[in-house]
């Protein structure tokens, strides 16, 4: 992996990564270890120019084992949950969300243009 993944599995995690949206972005993935495309998208996810990875903190979710978690994101964001999806956040709120084929790199990288 190229990006340091900090890896989201319980709520304190959470609450770090909503913390830390207010110093620095921040991108949730949320993957289902269980499903082909969740890991295409981490595949596509792992192919961000490294430049990127600078910019903003990354944190994994996996929803097999932390499905409650993932549950309390879609609730506080109002974003139905998805797998595999991106949440892109900022200053405690998501600006931007993507599910399936739609988590692209470049849209990505464009958030922080």
């Amino acid at each position: 992996m190229h990006a340091n993944w900090i890896i989201m599995d319980g709520e304190t995690r959470w609450e770090e990564a909503l913390a830390s949206s207010f110093h620095k972005p921040v991108l949730l993935f949320k993957h289902s270890t269980r499903c082909p495309l969740s890991s295409m998208a981490l595949n596509r996810l792992e192919g961000l120019d490294r430049a990127f990875y600078d910019q903003a903190d990354f944190y994994y979710l996996d929803l097999i084992a932390h499905r409650s978690l993932s549950t309390q994101m879609a609730e506080h964001f109002g974003v139905q949950h998805e797998s595999p999806q991106v949440l892109w956040v900022e200053q405690g709120q998501c600006q931007y969300h993507a599910s399936h084929m739609d988590i692209r790199p470049a849209a990505l990288m464009a958030r922080l243009a």
